[in-house]
């Protein structure tokens, strides 16, 4: 990847967090931020955090730990956010200025994997949401944290488990490919092209995405690997209808940040047919509320020895 195009992608992860996400629904920003509130609660209830600690928020994004942490703990907190986005930087930058609180904050430009700008054992916790689980290496990231951390410091992470998504588009892909014409519903096979610009469709594909490739039980071994003790795992599976009951909010809602929206994949990728048949099928499930969602998140928490050699 050319730093040009690594520069795009990052920016494009920026303009999704800030913008994007919420596909233009004031009333969806509330819900999804209400969301959010709440796992970042998990995961700094894990962290034990007290007065007067250092907490590193890696990929801190749109400030959501580190200003979330700062409310909880108060004006003895020192945060540390880092981030590849310097956009994302700045707006959390703001953000803690218009709180009252930049002078407890340090922002810094660099990336999970190679945390340079920050010292060896520095820091009492390290915390981040939905970052690991999106990068290749994870074992360094692990070890990374734990090269940061003073020895009885902890890490508390919280990352998306995405798996059962992707075997379910894998198995919408076979369907389609093997199953009989009695079988496969033209919904099915519009349903799979849709779903196939999100995960992947084969079994090869999602081992060699870092998204999919490793589930809650990989992450508890990534720590014990590397070293940490006292590991603590929560795996939490919300179940329930799907929270966007508008047409027009679930046609411009995307779960990431390189997959097109519904409306932009209607109108790329689909026949005039395809487009009446498939809002004729989906539509009404969407307004009724009948479409089921499922949020499976992961919350690891672990302790640096008090007495360390890092590895």
């Amino acid at each position: 990847m050319s730093s040009s195009q690594s520069s795009q992608e990052t920016e494009q992860w920026a303009d999704w967090l800030l913008r994007a996400r919420f596909s233009g629904s004031p009333e969806r920003e509330r819900e999804l931020r209400a969301d959010l509130r709440r796992d970042a609660d998990r995961l700094l209830d894990l962290a034990h955090l007290r007065p007067g600690m250092t907490m590193l928020d890696v990929g801190s994004g749109d400030g959501l730990l580190a200003l979330r942490a700062i409310e909880r703990i108060g004006p003895s907190l020192k945060v540390i956010a880092t981030d590849v986005s310097v956009s994302l930087l700045r707006h959390t930058s703001e953000r803690a200025t218009e709180r009252g609180v930049a002078s407890q904050c340090v922002f810094l430009q660099c990336p999970a994997e190679s945390l340079r700008l920050i010292e060896d054992a520095s820091v009492d916790v390290v915390v981040a949401r939905a970052v690991v689980g999106y990068l290749p290496d994870k074992p360094a990231v692990f070890r990374e944290f734990l090269r940061v951390l003073k020895p009885g410091g902890r890490i508390s992470l919280a990352d998306p488990i995405r798996r059962d998504e992707a075997f379910e588009t894998c198995s919408l892909k076979t369907l389609i490919t093997t199953g009989s014409a009695a079988e496969v519903s033209p919904f099915f096979t519009l349903l799979h092209r849709w779903k196939a610009t999100q995960f992947p469709d084969t079994e090869e594909a999602a081992r060699q995405s870092p998204m999919t490739n490793f589930s809650e039980r990989d992450l508890v071994s990534f720590a014990m690997k590397a070293g940490y003790t006292d590991v603590h795992m929560e795996f939490h599976i919300d179940v329930g209808a799907a929270k966007v009951n508008d047409w027009d909010v679930f046609l411009d809602s995307t779960p990431f940040p390189w997959a097109p929206t519904l409306r932009q994949l209607l109108s790329d990728a689909f026949t005039a047919q395809e487009r009446v048949f498939f809002e004729h099928a989906l539509r009404p499930q969407v307004i009724a509320g009948t479409i089921a969602s499922a949020n499976r998140m992961a919350y690891l928490s672990a302790m640096k020895p008090a007495m360390a050699n890092d590895r």
